[in-house]
């Protein structure tokens, strides 16, 4: 039998307690809330502040959906973790300025369950973590701040989060959840308790490394896929192809994969596969593949930059003080993230050449994007006298900006260029405008 009677979640006698309110927690906390009687906690009082306000800066939770059935407190108070025995941590897990895991979130969250945990709880972790991490590191901190026996007192588990930001269609009820126990009792609780909100149904991973390790490959397939596209683009331009062109082409094959090249960022895809390279190195391996498909994706922003550049000086634009718009900031469209965005590398290069640069999202927040990347942004009436615009994010506000209102945002109409990093205009349309398009 579990530490944790499923039966009393039921009752709601006995409460869960979801640690980070992101844009992982959040949902995970609605969607618990529905069936069991759930503490949202986060450290930020802002945070907790706006959503008992009914305010989510995410985009994640629509509010209005958010009814009286919904059993959910929001607290800032890290002693209301004394109320749980079942507690989720969800807190961001990213990479350091040199590439490696950044464990002070995930530590931080574990002494403040630790000193909070009571006897008969079981524990279980949701951020990304390299295959290890829980029972290595995690562990550790609950036992030494709690002075309670894990196995004895307490267990762990680890069920990876699987949420697509901004993504209204595969959601985490429609997601099938992975799911593991340090022991059969404690996995056997995540696949009721998750099973109670996950439609597609859990997997039972055999044990916990297994399970962490699942999820780490997940992104790292992704990103390497992402790799060989943008490195067909880097090709593919040399010999005067479309990208594009080919890629509609090839996936007239019926297992042909639908990916494309583009910017990779986020707190996913350009941040997990560290978490896996850094513990083969750390094994005495050398993840080769890996660490190329990485350096391809991060090389992206200076190509996007470098190739503006180019078509800049061939079109007799002077560089120095040349003005280039620049569409979208945050890491993905539609959502307002800025986390490890990689357009701020296009901003830098194009910085490096002199160029003024004006950028403008139609998602981000404005102070944010000040504080973390110290990004004015601008507005689109400000988006005028250009040389260049890079449609670097495809929010779909851009949708309804006209060709014929584009084209007067150029000092020289006659000279406008687009380049767009995701193949969001219609080529047609700007060729029939006479605006010169490049895409990757």
């Amino acid at each position: 039998m579990s530490m944790v009677d499923f039966e009393r979640l039921q009752a709601r006698e006995d409460a869960i307690a979801v640690v980070g309110l992101g844009y992982v927690g959040l949902p995970l906390a609605v969607a618990l809330g529905r069936h069991f009687r759930v503490l949202g906690v986060d450290v930020s009082e802002k945070r907790v502040a706006e959503l008992k306000q009914r305010l989510d800066r995410t985009n994640e939770v629509d509010f209005s959906t958010v009814g009286d059935d919904v059993d959910l407190t929001f607290t800032a108070d890290l002693k209301d973790l004394e109320k749980a025995r079942l507690i989720l941590v969800a807190v961001p897990t990213p990479i350091d300025e040199f590439r490696t895991p950044d464990l002070r979130p995930v530590r931080g969250a574990s002494t403040s369950v630790g000193r909070h945990l009571q006897p008969g709880s079981v524990v279980v972790y949701e951020s990304t973590v390299y295959p290890g991490l829980t029972e290595e590191v995690c562990v550790p901190i609950l036992e030494a701040e709690s002075g309670l026996s894990c196995g004895t007192d307490f267990t762990v588990g680890y069920s990876p989060e699987r949420i697509n930001p901004g993504d209204k269609v595969h959601r985490l009820e429609t997601i099938a959840k992975v799911v593991a126990g340090q022991d059969e009792p404690t996995g056997r609780l995540l696949q009721q308790v998750y099973g109670s909100v996950v439609e597609a149904g859990t997997h039972l991973a055999p044990d916990i490394r297994t399970a962490e390790a699942a999820k780490v490959i997940e992104n790292t397939q992704r990103d390497l896929n992402i790799a060989l596209m943008n490195e067909l683009a880097l090709i593919f331009e040399k010999m005067g192809i479309d990208t594009l062109d080919v890629l509609e082409a090839a996936g007239t094959k019926w297992n042909f994969l639908p990916f494309r090249p583009g910017l990779v960022g986020g707190h996913c895809i350009g941040v997990d596969p560290y978490y896996l390279t850094f513990k083969a190195q750390a094994l005495g391996l050398h993840p080769h593949v890996i660490l190329a498909g990485r350096e391809i994706n991060d090389n992206m922003g200076k190509y996007v930059a470098e190739a503006t550049i180019k078509r800049l000086i061939k079109s007799d634009c002077k560089i120095m003080g040349a003005r280039v718009g620049v569409l979208g900031l945050t890491f993905k469209e539609n959502v307002p993230d800025l986390r490890n965005t990689r357009v701020v590398d296009i901003l830098a290069e194009l910085d490096d050449y002199g160029v003024e640069v004006l950028v403008h999202d139609a998602e981000a927040d404005r102070e944010e994007a000040e504080r973390e990347l110290g990004v004015s942004l601008r507005s689109l009436d400000e988006m005028r006298g250009l040389d260049a615009l890079i449609l670097a994010v495809p929010h779909a506000a851009y949708k309804d900006i006209a060709v014929s209102e584009l084209k007067g945002w150029f000092a020289d109409p006659d000279r406008a260029l687009v380049v767009d990093v995701k193949g969001f205009f219609d080529r047609a349309e700007l060729a029939a405008e006479s605006v010169a398009y490049w895409r990757l």
